[in-house]
Order: C-alpha cells, then structure tokens, then sequence
C-alpha cells in the first residue's frame, strides 16, 4: 500500500463515528439499500444494521459502488433481535416516521446519548414492532402537498443534519483509538490485493 493512500483511509477512520448508527428494517429496493450505505459512508457512520425478515437486503452494485467496503454491516435475523443488539450496546432507539410528533432533525436531542435510526420497508415504513419498542420518533416537516419521501431521500436528510449536528455539539462522538486501529486495519486487507496470501507468507498461519 502506497502512503498517499494509506493516509486518505487513516484520515477518512478518524472521521467515523459509532455515536449514531443506522437500522434498516426489510428494505427491498436494491436501489435504496446501496443509497443507504452510500449515505452511511458519506456522513461518516461506522457502521449500519439491517433485518432481513421478509427480503434481503442486496444493496445494487451499480448504486453502492464499492462504498459497502467501507460501511460494516451487521445483519439480524428479527427486528426484536436487532432492536436488543442495539439497546444492549447503549443506542435509544429512534423510530422515522411522518405520523408521529415527537420530534425534527433541528429539535431532536442528539446530546442525550448514542441513537440509531430506524427506517422501515418502502411502501409500508417501520413495522408495528418498531412502533411500540421506540424510544422516541423522528419527522421530517412538510410544507407541501406530499406526506412524505422516498426513504433514500429522507435518509439522506435525516444521517447528514444529525451527523453534522454530533460532530459540532457532541463530546466524543469520534470512534475509540482502538476501535479506529481495528477499522482501518480491515479496510487495508480488503484494500491490497491478495492480502491474506500477503500476511501469511509475512507471518505464518494464524500469525497476523
């Protein structure tokens, strides 16, 4: 790996954060699953979450151009098992939805702790589970005729006014120094080509 590249993924790490994160509940459009991640690592977000109870989520390689390489993505079998995962590892958890009043990206609290953003399938949004288990909601403000947005739209709003808004109020919103080294360790893996022949001829097996 040549230093110049080596800094731009060092640089790009130490702008990752794990303070918010992202879960997608049965999104089925390939098109907005690759837009997800594509957003995730645009703003920033270490890491996403998915339940894939009804479909998979396949993001379209023609959308997500290589950006997953980028983005962890861990998947649960059950919305219920996501949503334990996510409280488990200190995430409120925040329902998006154009139905309930709670609060907007401008009034939402961000200081309050660590919170993931949970966006439901596309036509039907977030599941009746979810409603019952959120620990607050999230709307965006129309001022027009439409209800609401296309959910790759609505994320795009949504991650980059929160991310900016952690980064500019929150103490520590920037992922540990471990956890950076062990991110950046894995993007360099996938990053060289043939890297684990690489490693094994430098360390032995199970050496590295």
């Amino acid at each position: 790996m040549l230093p110049g590249r080596y800094e731009v993924l060092r640089r790009t790490v130490g702008m990752r954060t794990r303070y918010m994160t992202v879960l997608a509940e049965n999104m089925y459009h390939g098109q907005n699953a690759a837009a997800l991640v594509r957003h995730c690592d645009a703003f920033g977000i270490s890491q996403m979450h998915t339940v894939e109870t009804l479909c998979r989520f396949e993001p379209s390689a023609a959308v997500v151009r290589g950006t997953d390489r980028w983005v962890g993505i861990r998947k649960h079998r059950t919305t219920a098992g996501a949503l334990e995962a996510l409280r488990r590892e200190g995430y409120r958890i925040v329902a998006t939805t154009p139905h309930r009043e709670d609060s907007t990206p401008e009034t939402f609290d961000v200081g309050r702790g660590p919170f993931a953003l949970v966006f439901g399938t596309e036509h039907a949004g977030i599941s009746e589970e979810v409603i019952r288990s959120a620990d607050e909601f999230l709307r965006i403000p129309m001022c027009g005729m439409v209800e609401s947005l296309n959910v790759s739209a609505s994320a795009a709003i949504l991650i980059y006014q929160l991310s900016e808004r952690v980064r500019h109020t929150v103490e520590g919103w920037r992922m540990s120094a471990d956890e950076q080294a062990e991110v950046l360790y894995g993007w360099m893996r996938r990053s060289v080509k043939d890297s684990e022949e690489i490693l094994r001829r430098r360390f032995g097996e199970g050496g590295y």
